[in-house]
């Protein structure tokens, strides 16, 4: 964990610097969680799951910074062996108790693709404000949705940092002079970020279509177990197709379709830049520009969209759920390895 206790240490050092606007230099500043007493009950009666977004964040992290810094196939292949070992055996097995400081894992390429860190870390907020609310057993069923879609509008009011809530075309992430570089040359850790994207949206599923709070516990810990199992025999045991919101978390989808939409965008988004760095294609000295193109274009609502209906019937044609990791629910008497 000394590398984790050094990414926070350095963040706390560097947030001054690293959050202060200077001439020439892009707006850095922050808006924080919407306020509300459904904060942080997620980590507080899930832990075994909120603990493991800190991991997923690093995992995400370190992945850009070694994917930029390591232009030379070779190299960045062996560097991306020793993570993938790092976090498979050492940080998800014990993830830290603390979000990461990105910026302190990733600073050579926070540099030069800072929107990008901000707007997943804005994305990513939604998400976990969306687990603690589901996560306060105070709160009735109607009051949940509410809350939620008033989350969304307060995601969606950042505008330089929201990704849009219209359903963008998969030809983005699949089509471009750039595209499936990284899941080519890298299966096992691409299936490593598909298997935290599932469980990312699978668990809203247990949380909603649990009855009871111990039914929704166990169904939070079976879904758990079940990212757990994707990683016994990678890549076989691994998602083939990017797991999509409305496939993996139908319920959650009818009910909340612009978060899942926003969600799935966030993804596609995650897998465009794992490209962008990876392929020879892109100019080491063009790969910001190219990641900042391809983040205006995440945030166009009129351009390169699918219609809501295409959309929903998006995941049957990529292969279905078991191409996808599976269903997130019905789960029970799985046991982590």
């Amino acid at each position: 964990m000394h590398t984790i206790t050094k990414a926070l240490l350095l963040g706390v050092a560097l947030g001054p610097a690293l959050g202060s606007p200077a001439s020439g230099q892009e707006r850095r500043n922050e808006q924080f969680y919407y306020p509300g007493s459904f904060n942080w009950m997620f980590l507080g009666n899930y832990p075994e799951a909120g603990r493991l977004f800190n991991a997923f964040d690093y995992g995400h992290a370190v992945l850009y910074e070694r994917l930029y810094t390591r232009p030379d196939s070779a190299a960045a292949a062996a560097a991306l062996q020793r993570e993938y070992r790092y976090l498979t055996t050492d940080l998800l097995v014990r993830p830290p108790r603390f979000a990461i400081a990105e910026e302190a894992v990733e600073p050579t390429y926070a540099r030069i693709a800072w929107r990008a860190k901000m707007m997943f870390d804005w994305a990513h907020v939604l998400h976990r404000q969306i687990y603690d609310v589901y996560a306060d057993e105070r709160l009735e069923s109607a009051a949940r949705d509410s809350i939620i879609e008033r989350l969304t509008d307060y995601y969606l009011s950042n505008r330089r940092l929201a990704f849009s809530a219209v359903p963008k075309s998969m030809a983005l992430m699949d089509e471009q002079y750039y595209s499936q570089v990284f899941r080519r040359t890298q299966p096992r850790f691409n299936g490593l970020i598909w298997a935290y994207h599932w469980l990312q949206v699978g668990l809203y599923e247990p949380l909603i279509v649990g009855r009871t709070t111990d039914e929704r516990k166990a169904g939070v810990s079976a879904a758990v177990a079940r990212f757990w199992d994707m990683l016994r025999d990678p890549p076989a045991s691994m998602p083939r197709m990017m797991p999509m919101t409305a496939t993996v978390a139908p319920h959650f989808t009818a009910a909340h379709p612009r978060a899942a939409v926003i969600f799935d965008n966030l993804h596609m988004m995650h897998d465009i830049i794992s490209d962008i760095l990876a392929a020879d294609t892109v100019p080491r000295a063009a790969k910001g520009e190219v990641i900042a193109a391809a983040l205006a274009e995440f945030q166009n609502p009129s351009r390169n969209v699918m219609a809501h209906e295409e959309w929903l019937m998006m995941g049957d044609m990529m292969g279905g759920i078991e191409a996808m990791g599976g269903p997130a629910t019905g789960l029970l008497g799985r046991a982590r390895p």
